[in-house]
């Protein structure tokens, strides 16, 4: 068996679909590990992998390209000297990474053993490219905002001083690739899947079993479930909430509202149908749901697809705009802009997901799409092929390795 080592950023986006592969690699026998958060380590725990935490590494990426690229250079220097030491003690066979986090392939270059790098936005290359692509937009970007630009210098300086960089793109940071790419989508949902080489792996979406939320009422639910959640990368206020429990409620058995960061009392009294908690058991509830209203995160647009359930996406920034537009394109639902919001125009758009029945049919085909690709068993199934290839460091032939 081999020992996989997991380290990702502290996004639940970005840890969530990893959590179902974790659990299936420890239930066939490999010894896991998961470098995160605190805020993450029950979860974490709960799978099996043996959880290790990051210091000072808890609160939200930012948004703008040239900003996260400044932060996630600035966190692989302050991660990586603890990351490494602890590692070099456990003697991982592979590294999975996060394709946002560049310490990632640092760490595997330094120990020399193979590393995979999580998808879990869409995937980029020349026909999808990358947000922190090298651009004329990225240097006028660059150019408006000297302190992040700096300080991103500052740090890859730092890095490539004490480190073997070779394996960290140069600039495109949001773009970590390696020879084994998993992508958990469908080809059918991924814009421009054919112009991906064979080492991207669209698995499909990682979906499995997830800490119980014991305090949200299932038995409560009424068909039709309509399910509103905004994710909890942008805090959209309370105001935008109000205006999908109140366009909803008259449409709905049951209307759930995921509020994230926002206390739900400060939505005001709700009509006696709406549900309104700040964590919700998403997949549960999409099981359930005749209508989704989500911000676009691909993790939550898997998911629902996963299930069927058409969607209005209400993008809020980074890739949800292509995402809403892919969603849209295959009539798996409609888009609206978050200026365009009030319950009189989500109202009209619910009825239209709810009533013709194109949008539930073409949900339906991706659904099979989804299901088809293979999951998180897949995405097993492609780590431990990986790790085995005759030849690469930790592989059965190489001596002295589990």
């Amino acid at each position: 068996m081999s020992t996989v080592a997991f380290l990702n950023i502290a996004m639940h986006g970005h840890i969530n679909p990893t959590l179902p592969i974790v659990a299936e690699l420890v239930r066939r026998g490999h010894r896991v590990t998961y470098h995160t958060t605190p805020a993450y380590a029950e979860e974490i725990a709960a799978t099996g992998a043996r959880v290790l935490r990051y210091s000072g590494h808890d609160h939200p990426l930012p948004g703008t390209p040239v900003a996260l690229m400044d932060e996630l250079s600035r966190a692989a220097v302050r991660l990586l000297p603890t990351v490494l030491a602890e590692l070099r003690e456990i003697r991982p066979d592979l590294i999975v990474h996060d394709s946002l986090c560049p310490w990632g392939p640092v760490a595997a270059r330094e120990l020399g053993v193979p590393a995979a790098s999580s998808f879990t936005t869409f995937a980029f290359n020349r026909r999808m490219p990358s947000p922190t692509r090298g651009s004329w937009q990225l240097l006028a970007a660059a150019a408006a905002r000297p302190r992040h630009a700096g300080g991103y210098l500052s740090s890859r300086w730092e890095l490539r001083r004490r480190y073997d960089t070779s394996a960290m793109p140069l600039i495109d940071l949001a773009n970590i690739r390696q020879p084994l790419n998993l992508v958990y989508t469908s080809r059918a949902l991924h814009p421009a899947a054919d112009s991906f080489d064979e080492s991207y792996r669209f698995v499909g979406p990682s979906v499995g079993a997830r800490p119980e939320n014991s305090s949200f009422p299932l038995d409560r639910l009424r068909d039709p479930v309509l399910y509103v959640s905004m994710g909890t990368l942008f805090d959209v206020g309370p105001r935008l909430l109000r205006s999908f429990a109140d366009a909803l409620a008259p449409l709905g058995g049951t209307v759930v509202v995921s509020t994230g960061h926002t206390d739900p009392g400060a939505l005001g009294p709700l009509p006696e149908n709406v549900i309104a908690h700040r964590s919700v058991p998403q997949p549960e509830v999409l099981a359930r749901a005749a209508l989704f209203v989500t911000h676009g995160g691909v993790n939550s647009v898997n998911e629902a697809l996963y299930a069927g359930v058409p969607m209005l996406v209400v993008p809020q920034g980074a890739d949800q705009p292509l995402v809403a537009a892919r969603i849209v394109e295959l009539d798996a639902g409609l888009s609206i802009r978050t200026e365009d919001v009030d319950a009189e125009s989500v109202r009209a758009l619910a009825r239209r997901l709810l009533d013709e029945p194109r949008f539930r049919a073409a949900a339906s085909t991706l659904r099979d799409a989804q299901r088809a690709a293979g999951g998180y068993r897949r995405a097993a199934d492609e780590l431990e092929r990986y790790v085995r290839q005759p030849g690469r460091p930790g592989s059965a032939d190489q001596p002295g390795r589990g």
